[in-house]
């Protein structure tokens, strides 16, 4: 797992003014879920091979789903 957040100017791209990257990688080094506010694409979540917009209320909010997404992941894996 990673995650990263760093603030950068808040523009019309960035008007939060965050820049994040919050990735879960299985053993083998392929993404099982990530979100990302990547230029051109906005806030948005990855799962699997789909990918889909999320809605952004704030950095710790986003980052306490994708705890708990992971937590859920690993469960599941788990069983």
């Amino acid at each position: 797992m990673e995650m990263k957040a760093w603030s950068v100017p808040k523009t019309n791209k960035t008007p939060e003014g965050y820049k994040y990257s919050l990735v879960y990688i299985d053993p083998q080094g392929k993404r099982i879920l990530g979100y990302d506010n990547a230029e051109g694409k906005g806030h948005h979540r990855h799962w699997g091979k789909k990918e889909e917009t999320v809605s952004f209320g704030s950095i710790e909010e986003l980052t306490k789903k994708f705890l708990s997404e992971v937590q859920s992941v690993r469960r599941a894996h788990e069983s």
